[in-house]
């Protein structure tokens, strides 16, 4: 793989705000991961609702996402936003480089947010809210295995930057590989996981165990998942295999399993909490190790922490505003989720005693 000599691939120490940028996007990330990722899992459960209890299940994920589930976007939209403005030449090759998955994502958000929000129209058809549920469930589906692909993208090292700072490269590159689609499914298999972990305690007697029953499958594919993507990781990232398997990011790639593992077991033992809590731990560990694995790279082998930086004064601007913001966006969304937490009867079904809307089929 060439090494482009321009500011981009600038190998020297990044300056102190710029690794507190760099970890806060991290940050940022897992954090969408573990509360957006689950939004993503409801909507995947709620796509394979099957069975006599397919419409409970349904009504259950709906009540335990709420009002609040948009709200979780906050979270990548501060990612995108610390992207763009601390590190702003690795946004632009970004946007050059992946328009494609990353356009993907964008309509798949847009779409299962629209498609909850109509399916809990009760003045619609039965049939036009049955074509919401499932847009809904298949924008669940494809969104994170989007997101995952691109992710793995950029550490491929098939994103190519010239003298210039242009992208060179097919905007198909990096995300079709193998171990891109394989990161994709790791994606994919690991919000199914946290939702159903999470629905686990939302649910109570044939639920919960209907439940438990996914939360286990999904555990399973995530294990299968890793088991067949790793060794796609030897050849295809060696950078990033000797990082966690001898470099700084070796311990993350025991922590990750190990919380795999503990998660596992407690469902077997119907341990709910504590398998919801290490199922938390296990998303944090894998996005925490591939931050630690990619540094000092934004973007193999092209674009790095402090060649892609913008200047200090900047970055201070930026952090000290997002702290600032911290202390409002926290505890209001903790209000949010606190107060309309299960409160919301019409998101799937009229409330009792309501009267039924009148069929237009």
């Amino acid at each position: 793989m060439i090494h482009y000599a321009t500011a981009l691939n600038d190998l020297g120490d990044p300056n102190v705000t710029s690794l507190v940028a760099g970890a806060l996007i991290i940050v940022a990330l897992a954090a969408y991961a573990v509360l957006g990722g689950a939004d993503y899992g409801g909507g995947v459960w709620d796509l394979f609702a099957r069975g006599p209890r397919a419409p409970r299940q349904r009504e259950l994920i709906a009540q335990a996402m709420g009002p609040v589930w948009e709200a979780n976007h906050i979270w990548v939209i501060f990612a995108v936003v610390l992207l763009f403005t601390c590190f702003p030449q690795a946004f632009a090759v970004v946007g050059e480089a992946l328009p494609v998955p990353v356009s993907i994502a964008i309509v798949g958000i847009s779409l299962r947010g629209a498609a909850f929000a109509f399916r809990a129209s009760l003045w619609a058809p039965s049939a036009f809210r049955a074509r919401m549920g499932t847009i809904f469930g298949v924008a669940s589906l494809i969104t994170p295995f989007g997101m995952g692909a691109a992710l793995a993208a950029l550490a491929s090292g098939d994103v190519e930057v010239n003298g210039s700072g242009i992208v060179t490269s097919s905007v198909w590159a990096g995300w079709t590989t193998p171990f891109a689609l394989g990161v994709g499914a790791l994606s994919l298999s690991l919000v199914a996981y946290l939702a159903a972990t999470f629905l686990c305690l939302e649910a109570s007697g044939e639920l919960r165990e209907d439940f438990r029953k996914r939360a286990i499958g999904a555990a399973v594919a995530v294990g299968a998942a890793a088991t067949l993507t790793l060794p796609l990781a030897a050849s295809s990232v060696p950078y990033l295999w000797e990082s966690l398997t001898g470099g700084n990011a070796t311990l993350f790639l025991l922590v990750a399993p190990a919380f795999g593992v503990a998660s596992l077991v407690s469902l077997l033992n119907r341990r709910h909490r504590l398998a919801a809590a290490a199922a938390v731990g296990q998303t944090v560990a894998i996005l925490a190790g591939w931050g630690v694995a990619s540094f000092p790279y934004l973007i193999y082998p092209s674009v790095t922490l402090a060649g892609a930086a913008a200047a200090p004064q900047v970055q201070l601007a930026i952090l000290v505003g997002a702290a600032l913001g911290a202390l409002i966006l926290v505890p209001s969304l903790w209000f949010l989720f606190s107060l309309f937490k299960g409160k919301m009867p019409g998101m799937l079904s009229a409330p009792k005693g309501a009267a039924k809307p009148r069929s237009r089929n």
